[in-house]
């Protein structure tokens, strides 16, 4: 099992210098990858979860870390790809490979939030069509000499798209999400599945199992398609119902339980710690603690 490591997006750590310093001792400890993620709005008057009252754009933060590493994978999950055109996200993805010289990774989500279907004036219905026919576009504008797509909610005129990415094919395409049909789904189409944040090792278990069945019912190969676990971790007092909460020990315990369950990349995310990724963290506090975990859970220790 890979193990990467998620960058500061969210609260008091998620600052240039510390997202600059995270991404490059990563790399130096060998971490696979770095992660973020996306959130657009909160609604006033929301109680949200303190990881989501303030976060950094994901491309862009892979962006800043591309320039200041040179082998480490660059993934966001999850971009909620109703909020913007796959023809747009397709040039990101593009060029973030191009500048990484192949480093990109791209998930996708549905999303939730009503005040972020609002705002960008976007719906998830249907969910199952939308994405099929989003990856469809993304694939194309990646790998074709002339682009076109004629879809029920999705056009591309013959047009091309330059550059292409570094990676042959385009960077790969993993699908969240929770439901039974959007496991299946990304066991046809997908390079693989990534876990949401609230997953228990269970839930985690299971869709493994789903994704992985759908894959080999659709002629695939199920041992080809990836895996990805969220790791959010909570260092400190144990959780018996959190597998990576506890000591640095019992952490690294949990972890072997993701590897046992199929995982084939477990990324570490203390943005959900909050006493890290929390808007009112204290800032030299949070710093201190996620660079101890950074240190203590990478894959040389």
């Amino acid at each position: 099992m890979l193990i990467s490591f998620g960058l500061p997006v969210a609260g008091t750590w998620a600052e240039p210098a510390i997202v600059g310093q995270v991404a490059a001792r990563a790399e130096e400890l060998g971490y696979h990858g770095l992660w973020t993620f996306q959130r657009l709005l909160v609604a006033d008057g929301d109680r949200p979860d303190v990881v989501y009252r303030s976060v950094l754009d994901p491309m862009v933060t892979l962006g800043y870390a591309a320039a200041l590493t040179s082998r480490i994978r660059l993934a966001v999950a999850v971009i909620n790809l109703p909020y913007l055109s796959p023809v747009y996200l397709a040039k990101q993805a593009s060029t973030l490979d191009v500048l990484s010289r192949g480093r990109a990774e791209l998930t996708l989500g549905t999303g939730w939030s009503e005040v972020e279907f609002a705002a960008t004036g976007s719906e998830a219905a249907p969910r199952g069509r939308r994405t099929e026919e989003y990856v469809a576009v993304l694939r194309k504008l990646f790998t074709a000499g002339v682009a076109t797509f004629d879809g029920e909610l999705y056009t591309v005129p013959p047009s091309r798209m330059r550059p292409l990415p570094v990676t042959p094919g385009g960077p790969p395409i993993l699908l969240g999400g929770a439901a039974d049909s959007a496991l299946r789904r990304a066991g046809r189409i997908a390079d693989g599945w990534v876990s949401r944040s609230a997953a228990t090792l269970d839930d985690v278990r299971r869709g493994t199992q789903v994704v992985r069945r759908a894959a080999e019912e659709a002629g695939r190969d199920p041992d080809q398609v990836r895996i990805v676990a969220r790791g959010a971790v909570r260092s400190g007092e144990r959780d018996d119902a959190r597998p990576l909460s506890g000591s640095v020990e019992q952490i690294r315990a949990g972890a072997e339980l993701y590897a046992e369950a199929g995982v084939t990349e477990l990324f570490y995310d203390l943005n959900w710690d909050p006493l890290i990724g929390g808007s009112d963290a204290d800032p030299d506090a949070a710093v201190a603690r996620a660079a101890e975990l950074l240190e203590a859970l990478a894959p040389s220790a």
